[in-house]
């Protein structure tokens, strides 16, 4: 029984002697009749209803308002309001995460090296650390470079895996010691541990022994802190004795607590050494609060305590982890933190009036020491300014010294570094009301501690970050650019100016900029522009060309074409890309003097590529270059327009993209000929032959659809000898997809099917030729797709459906459509011819018994059931249905039922297709039953 049901699903292998014959079709009487019914809509339908004429209510007008899709709900502007309570349990966790970034970016600010030299090895570290004997060479070097220091003592190494490996192994040894209720183990090994920050004389590793030591400081605070709060919320045996609130105070503190707590301090206060007992103080500072309701006064102590602190690097440190540590309070003034900043100052003051005689090893270690101490300057700035009414900034920067009767910021001079980032913080209103002053402040600070024109710069910006009046603008250019007109350094210069373009650019000061471009030009050609200028100065020319909206008005400006030509490298290929997007975000380009300088910009950019080995790689590059081809319009010149796109194609080689734009345009400009009133036949076919050249050099996947557009423009213009030839290369290049992997992806498959398809349509109004059968372009792609094996079943169908299709519209007396009625179609060329009849039916025998093969070879069930819903309706479609091929669709539709659900919406639609023609075909033939 299996057997003979798998035969009767089976299809003849042959329909040579089959009678078929194609369905005659009336096309303007099927669109008629499946076109949908139209109405005169009285108003646009997403515009608003009419207003009723009766009232209504409220409610109702409510509910009748005209809702746009694009717009969403009208809900979401009833959305519930914040969660305070979360909000505010964010903003109490915000503290840790700034100093966890903070922490971060400290550490890859100041990268360590392989090695670690520490000049005496701790036995913290000594117990599982392998110190490394340094290689006979390195030793003579360094006993060279300082003879006496390697006498007295011996240079031992750690690397910095070792080192982070240690450290670690020290906190698990904390940790385990703690939960063996070992405390005391716990106490002397974070001594040990923050002993290792007395050690300063590895400047760079200092900043990552800071992070790594601090972390096992926090964790140790951490324990204390959970330990006293756990004895006064549970007694001895367990019991629970109450919760203690957030905001509890030191009566709420059980006296078997409170000694706990005293115990600790006490223990910490009897370290010898002074930095070890400052940091595990301020590890277990919150604590204080167990105590006594001020513990904002230990602070004070403790600041005067780190001025004990005779290293600049490590008391700078210190006070910032001090810094860190008040923030875990519930409430804490800032005095300490300015004191922290006056402290800094006077450190720095002494730092740079050092005496220098010893000159380059002092001036390297004075630079390096106020290059580490300023990440802590910096944070403690932040947390200074952090929040601050305008009351409170007067009073911070009146104990700063910088303000006189609470009014201005005085005249007193300012140590650079402190000036920079006091400078970064301060609120904007602050900056904009003491512009004067600051300007003063900056002018008298000249101490080697920071670059005087970083701040010069950083001003320019902080001015920028609101609109400010015009006069004040005025006064800080005409200072700043009297200051920075004395520079003899482009990079200070462009620095400087690069802060202020904007806002020249946003008062529209034309003499400003003018004066600023033409320092820039003068200083670039005495002495050329450095790669480290080139950053500052593609940053103010992009500024420039962002706020121009003309490209003629930039080059316009003097010194502007001269400082573009002294750019190089990838800042000039960041400006070059700026003027192309530029000039094509206005419209079509037809000023002849911008098409050659943007062809020369584009020449040079695709020039760089060249030299970069044609990385392109986010394709910015060839998408602009494009568009300016795309863009550029010659008007009714078009030979000219022509000329430019030969041009194009010689300059630019190497870019596919652009190609495709060269074939695209040329075939507009075709389109573009013809519709003119004297038709330029000549120029059309120029235009063809342009493409015809251009499409073999395009990347292979590609050129099957630019061929077809060719083929279409060259019929239009009836060019038929070169249609024809364009659509011979189309199948050809087909072919060479055999060796390229460019059809891996379900969309370029989908693309590749519908392009075939496209060649079939088009083929419906290509005329034959008596020197060539009827069929040779259907049947030359029909060859084609057979014979190779990588088209897989369902591309087969999809491609063999559309060839029957075309074979079956050629057959009628009357085609759809035509292109060109000037070309007449194979309906007038062939009328009445019965060998052109009788080729069409042969061929598409052939194709027909190949379709039905092609869907049994289908593997997918679901598939497969598709294809035959297809070859099913292909048929239904193209033929009069006898009873050869009403049993060959009976036995499809069989098939689609084993496949599909009985629901499928397409194997329904075939169905009822068939049974309309079934009856009128053959009378005996049984109506198709829906049932599966």
């Amino acid at each position: 029984m299996q057997r003979q049901r798998q035969n009767s699903q089976s299809f003849p292998l042959s329909l040579a002697h089959a009678s078929m014959e194609f369905r005659p079709r009336n096309y303007s009487a099927e669109l008629e009749s499946h076109a949908l019914p139209r109405v005169h809509a009285g108003a646009h339908p997403l515009s608003a209803p009419p207003s009723p004429l009766v009232q209504v209510d409220v409610i109702h007008c409510e509910n009748t308002d005209f809702f746009d899709p694009l717009r969403g709900t009208g809900n979401e502007a009833k959305a519930a309001p914040p969660d305070h309570d979360n909000l505010n349990e964010a903003s109490d966790h915000q503290p840790t995460k700034e100093w966890t970034s903070f922490r971060r970016l400290l550490m890859q600010r100041f990268p360590v090296s392989k090695m670690v030299s520490v000049s005496s090895m701790p036995d913290v570290l000594m117990r599982s650390g392998k110190l490394h004997e340094k290689s006979s060479t390195n030793i003579h070097l360094e006993e060279l470079d300082d003879p006496q220091k390697f006498a007295d003592e011996g240079v031992k190494t750690i690397t910095w895996q070792e080192y982070v490996s240690r450290l670690h192994e020290l906190k698990d040894e904390i940790t385990r010691s703690w939960l063996a209720e070992d405390r005391v183990t716990s106490l002397k090994l974070s001594i040990k541990v923050a002993k290792l920050l007395m050690d300063t004389s590895v400047f760079e590793f200092y900043p990552t022994l800071f992070v790594l030591v601090t972390d096992i400081m926090d964790m140790l605070g951490n324990l204390v802190w959970q330990r006293i709060k756990q004895k006064t919320e549970f007694s001895e045996d367990g019991a629970l004795r109450c919760n203690l609130a957030e905001n509890f105070q030191a009566r709420d503190i059980c006296a078997d607590a409170k000694e706990t707590c005293y115990n600790w301090f006490n223990k910490i206060g009897a370290v010898q050494e002074l930095l070890p007992r400052l940091y595990l103080e301020l590890a277990i500072l919150p604590c204080w609060r167990f105590l006594n309701d001020q513990p904002l006064d230990s602070l004070k102590r403790l600041v005067k305590m780190i001025r004990g602190l005779g290293d600049p690097v490590a008391s700078a440190y210190c006070r910032l982890y001090m810094a860190h540590c008040a923030q875990k309070l519930p409430s804490h003034d800032i005095g300490y933190l300015v004191t922290c900043v006056n402290d800094f100052r006077v450190i720095l003051m002494q730092i740079l009036s050092a005496n220098e005689r010893t000159c380059k090893n002092i001036k390297l270690d004075k630079k390096l020491q106020v290059t580490l101490m300023e990440p802590t300057i910096e944070y403690i700035m932040k947390c200074i300014f952090n929040g601050l009414s305008q009351r409170q900034v007067n009073e911070a920067l009146s104990e700063l010294g910088l303000m006189k009767n609470q009014q201005d910021l005085g005249s007193i001079s300012c140590v650079s570094i402190i000036l920079h980032h006091l400078l970064k913080e301060v609120p904007i209103e602050v900056v904009s009301s003491n512009v004067v002053q600051i300007l003063h402040l900056i002018e008298f600070s000249k101490d080697n501690s920071f670059d005087q024109h970083m701040n010069y710069r950083l001003l320019g910006f902080r001015l920028y970050e609101r609109k400010s009046p015009v006069n004040i603008v005025n006064v800080v250019l005409d200072k700043v650019i009297k200051v920075i007109a004395l520079y003899d350094s482009l990079d200070e210069y462009l620095k400087v100016v690069d802060a202020y373009t904007d806002l020249i650019l946003q008062n529209k000061m034309d003499n400003h900029l003018n004066t600023i471009l033409e320092g820039i030009s003068k200083r670039a050609w005495n002495k050329g522009v450095t790669e480290d200028e080139m950053p500052s100065l593609q940053s103010l020319v992009v500024k420039i060309l962002f706020h121009f909206k003309c490209l003629e008005n930039v080059f316009s400006l003097d010194q502007f074409p001269e400082i573009l030509d002294a750019m190089y490298g990838k800042s000039q290929d960041v400006v070059f890309l700026h003027i192309l997007n530029m000039a094509t975000r206005n419209g079509p380009i037809s000023d002849l003097t911008s098409i050659q300088l943007l062809f020369e910009i584009s020449q040079n950019l695709h020039d760089n590529l060249e030299l970069t080995n044609g990385r392109d790689d986010d394709g910015q590059v060839t998408r602009s270059i494009s568009r300016f081809v795309h863009m550029v319009d010659y008007g009714a010149d078009m030979e000219r327009h022509l000329a430019f796109l030969v041009d194009c194609r010689g300059a630019f080689g190497r870019l596919n993209e652009l190609k495709e734009t060269l074939v695209h345009t040329s075939n507009s400009l075709a389109i573009k000929a013809l519709k003119c009133a004297q038709k330029h036949l000549s120029f059309v076919k120029s235009c063809v032959t342009f493409s015809e050249v251009t499409i073999p050099s395009i990347s292979a996947h590609r050129q099957f659809d630019l061929f077809l557009e060719t083929a279409e423009i060259a019929f239009l213009g009836g060019l038929v000898s070169h249609s024809d030839g364009l659509i011979d290369s189309a199948i050809s290049c087909l072919h060479i997809f055999d060796v390229i992997d460019g059809f891996q992806t379900p969309n370029d498959v989908e693309g590749l099917v519908s392009s075939i398809r496209k060649l079939c349509g088009l083929l419906i109004i290509v005329p034959g030729t008596f020197s060539l059968p009827v069929t040779y372009f259907p049947n030359n792609l029909f060859t084609f797709i057979s014979s190779r094996s990588w088209f897989e079943p369902k591309m087969r169908t999809q491609i063999f459906s559309a060839i029957i299709l075309l074979l079956t519209t050629l057959s009628q007396k009357r085609l759809p459509y035509h292109a060109n009625t000037q070309i007449p179609g194979n309906d007038v060329l062939y009328y009445g011819d019965l060998s052109y009849n009788q080729e069409l039916v042969s061929l598409s025998k052939l194709i027909l018994e190949n379709l039905l093969s092609v869907v049994q070879q289908e593997p997918s069930q679901a598939a497969r059931g598709i294809m035959a819903l297809e070859a099913c309706n292909c048929i239904a479609s193209s033929f009069m249905l006898n009873n050869e091929l009403s049993s060959v669709c009976l036995r499809l539709i069989e098939t689609a039922k084993a496949c599909l659900s009985a629901q499928n919406r397409y194997l329904q639609s075939t169905i009822q297709l068939l049974n309309k023609q079934l009856p009128a075909a053959v009378g005996t033939m049984p109506m198709v039953s829906t049932s599966v």
